[in-house]
């Protein structure tokens, strides 16, 4: 008589098993994100929420909060006195095309300064030809 041996399977599915459980247990805590705040759409894309601050870079040095225009070198005092009296301290910035990156940076460098501390970057391509 020939003895055949023949692979016990049982212990390796249970292993198999359990290796399963584990990782579909574990997998959802590993997962890394970031918690974004999406701007509300209106239909007219000119008009601002109440409340909200929008502040856009030109390309002839001016900077307009929510439409009244500053010049530069009192955007600091004109952004702290719009926020000292603000619980919200959140702004949106956008930037006219062909403005450089540095630019920008300055001015989120100066909100900053000025005590805002969540800031929005608005992802939109615009020019505007002439500014007064």
């Amino acid at each position: 008589m020939v003895a055949k041996a023949e692979p016990n399977v049982v212990p390796l599915c249970d292993v198999l098993l359990v290796l399963l459980i584990i990782f579909m247990v574990i997998t959802p805590s590993v997962q890394r994100g970031m918690d974004v705040k999406l701007p509300e759409t209106t239909s007219d894309s000119s008009a601002t929420p109440a409340g909200v601050i929008v502040m856009t870079l030109h390309k002839n040095g001016k900077v307009d909060i929510n439409l009244q225009y500053y010049e530069i070198e009192l955007l600091q005092s004109a952004l702290e006195g719009i926020y000292a009296p603000r619980q919200d301290k959140t702004i949106f910035i956008r930037a006219e095309a062909g403005i450089l990156l540095s630019r920008v940076i300055e001015i989120i460098d100066i909100a900053r300064g000025a005590g805002v501390e969540v800031l929005g970057i608005i992802p939109e391509y615009f020019e505007e030809e002439d500014i007064q």
